[in-house]
């Protein structure tokens, strides 16, 4: 059978699961996004600690190395480029709101012309992911070539911060009755620009990642919570 199957690999084929199942949800008719969000805290998850399970491994072959670098950034396109869209598609049709709090400026989000704004707003964001990652690859063949290690910084920000940055987002709409729905998309646009301009960004390590990780348990614990009230 083609492919590799070992454990170095078995993250990076949950976090495909995960992002894939999110998108399959979210496009659901009665898809609600935060259930896109978890899976998306999901995706996060699992790429954490990808590389390091990988590098676990010391007698991994040359294409057994290929194969994990180009799954990793086939994974990372759909769960950070296509399931961020598709959660912000599943915003506008069901408002992430507490029941109880009023709903201001909801009827406008699904209007011209704010809709082909928004969805200009998805594909601009998907492509920028698919540029970055393509870019990434590029670049880092050829620094291994000639340094060869792992990097200590990575150009521009990751595509992988899509999984902080849009549930700490998608967060606020239980602090506030306005519709973040907007701030969604104001987050796509600055992330978009933030993955392809040539700014430095120090690589994390095991402590960084634990600190990431140990945001997202708490956020993620946070909309659990708020959901149990909200739909219990």
């Amino acid at each position: 059978m083609l492919g590799y199957y070992d454990y170095t690999v078995w993250l990076t084929y949950a976090s495909l699961a995960s992002a894939g199942t999110g998108i399959l949800v979210c496009l659901n008719g009665g898809g609600h996004p935060y259930l896109g969000i978890f899976f998306l805290m999901i995706c996060g998850l699992c790429d954490a600690f990808d590389g390091k399970v990988a590098r676990s491994k010391k007698n991994r072959t040359v294409c057994e190395c290929k194969f994990g670098i180009q799954i990793d950034s086939l994974a990372d396109l759909v769960a950070f480029g296509v399931l961020p869209a598709c959660i912000g598609n599943a915003m506008l049709r069901v408002l992430p709101a507490i029941p109880e709090l009023p709903r201001h400026h909801v009827e406008k989000m699904s209007t011209f012309p704010f809709i082909s704004m928004f969805y200009a707003i998805m594909i601009i964001y998907m492509l920028a992911t698919l540029i970055r990652l393509a870019y990434f690859n590029v670049m880092e063949e050829e620094r291994q070539q000639k340094e060869g290690g792992t990097r200590k910084y990575y150009e521009g920000l990751p595509v992988t911060s899509a999984a902080l940055v849009f549930p700490l987002v998608v967060s606020l709409q239980y602090i506030t009755p306005w519709d973040i729905t907007p701030f969604y998309f104001v987050g796509m646009i600055l992330s978009s620009l933030a993955f392809l301009m040539p700014i430095p960004v120090r690589k994390p390590g095991m402590r960084g990642i634990l600190i990431m990780v140990g945001i997202g348990a708490i956020d993620f614990l946070g909309l659990v919570i708020m959901a149990f009230l909200r739909w219990r």
